[in-house]
């Protein structure tokens, strides 16, 4: 069983040494810190740049924070030191892409904005109420789609070479909005899967490192939701 979200899953919590003092391991309330401490850098990073607007800026948020998240994956321990680097380059990016969808769609930031976050909140009451059950099968059927749809990105890439554009991903008709609406309801599913994944690291009894891991795993699930809710509402305003 593992988490859509790569960053989170419970191989990686049945890696780590069970013999850990009590005073060093993974805690809810020091996750939920930790997750504090990353939004508050993100934003200073995505004021910076909306700020300044600078294509250096969105393009060194962009490719180095994809490099600090392959880091941080593989080198789990050093997340208390890549986790906040991460969150501040995808700060940089975010702050650069919002401003360019913003002088396009007036107002349109604001607007995702306020959705990620009421998602999020969504998501956790409905996790935290057991409105949404964390099973076996839930958990398969949203990996897959995870799987799916980065398959589709995948292949838009490559298709785009030799341009080709697919009207799935970036087309605003029936179609496009109804993928955009999968997309985000996928993104918000993996939310859940997160918080299931922490509460087992917490069991777990995960090294407190961990805490900053699962922080960043969360950052990551909030950023794409955040980017696919632009898209979608791209896509309305331009009907």
């Amino acid at each position: 069983m593992k988490s859509g979200n790569p960053t989170l899953s419970e191989k990686t919590f049945q890696e780590v040494d069970q013999a850990i003092p009590a005073g060093e391991v993974m805690t809810i309330s020091g996750t939920i810190n930790k997750t504090g401490i990353l939004f508050l850098i993100l934003l200073l990073g995505a004021t910076i740049s909306w700020s300044h607007p600078s294509q250096g800026f969105m393009l060194g948020g962009a490719f180095g924070g994809f490099i600090v998240a392959m880091v941080t994956i593989f080198k789990k321990e050093w997340s208390p030191i890549t986790a906040p680097i991460y969150a501040a380059l995808e700060g940089l990016f975010l702050g650069g892409i919002s401003l360019v969808f913003e002088h396009a769609y007036n107002g349109i930031v604001y607007n995702a904005i306020f959705l990620t976050l009421g998602v999020f909140a969504a998501m956790l009451i409905a996790y935290r109420s057991g409105l949404i059950e964390v099973t076996r099968r839930f958990r398969m059927g949203v990996v897959a789609a995870t799987g799916g749809i980065a398959l589709v990105y995948f292949a838009s890439i490559i298709l785009s070479f030799f341009g080709i554009q697919l009207s799935l991903i970036h087309g605003n008709g029936l179609m496009g909005i109804g993928f955009s609406l999968i997309i985000v309801g996928v993104a918000a599913l993996n939310l859940v899967l997160d918080f299931d994944m922490i509460e087992k690291g917490v069991q777990a009894r995960a090294p407190q490192y961990f805490e900053w891991y699962a922080s960043f795993g969360l950052m990551v699930t909030l950023v794409w939701l955040y980017i696919e809710i632009l898209r979608l509402l791209a896509k309305l305003q331009r009907r």
